[in-house]
């Protein structure tokens, strides 16, 4: 198969495939992390140190044990699918700005001496991204799957506040926050009518 099989797939088939890919790469990272006595857990966020620049990048590939990636897979894979589904191009830009946005928001407030780690940043801010950009675009079939988006997985936006002792409330915050953003800045431009 070479590039040219790739980009004659339908965009839902793309959609499906990258998502899976990313999973499976996540699962893969916990393989390796458990093997290495979870020592990659040290390259997550770490607020406001220098050496925690770099977790912004590697945070959501990340995960405290095994029930960590298994609760945040099958969302994952639902969110991540349905954002990549609104355009390959759009779904990867609106998934770099939550994933740099919320990193970074949360490298600057958090508090110290913690590590932040997990794809949960990305999943609340897919939610967001998929609730607000069917209303942002001003298109009916996306409003409503953003509506089902919420109806389904709406009760977790209770995680953006502080409360359970070890999750990181503000990953989640921060997250959600960036899906919002991410669902403006990357809109469809409508010309002038």
């Amino acid at each position: 198969m070479d590039l040219t099989d790739i980009r004659a797939r339908p965009g839902w088939q793309l959609a499906a495939i990258g998502v899976a890919v990313f999973v499976a790469l996540l699962w893969a990272i916990e393989v390796v992390d458990v093997a290495a006595s979870h020592r990659l857990d040290g390259w997550g966020i770490r607020p406001r140190s220098g050496d925690g620049l770099l977790g912004i990048l590697a945070a959501p590939l990340l995960h405290g044990g095994w029930g960590h990636l298994a609760a945040n897979t099958v969302p994952a894979l639902v969110l991540g699918f349905l954002t990549l589904a609104t355009g390959i191009g759009r779904g990867l830009a609106a998934t770099a700005i939550i994933w740099l946005a919320g990193g970074l928001a949360v490298w600057l407030v958090a508090g110290g001496h913690s590590v932040h780690l997990g794809a949960s940043g990305l999943i609340f801010g897919w939610l967001t991204y998929l609730a607000v950009q069917g209303f942002v675009d001003r298109k009916p079939v996306e409003i409503v799957v953003g509506l089902g988006v919420l109806v389904v997985y709406g009760g977790v936006l209770w995680g953006v506040l502080p409360g359970t002792p070890g999750v990181s409330w503000q990953g989640h915050l921060f997250g959600a926050l960036a899906g919002v953003a991410a669902a403006f800045a990357v809109r469809e431009r409508h010309g002038a009518r």
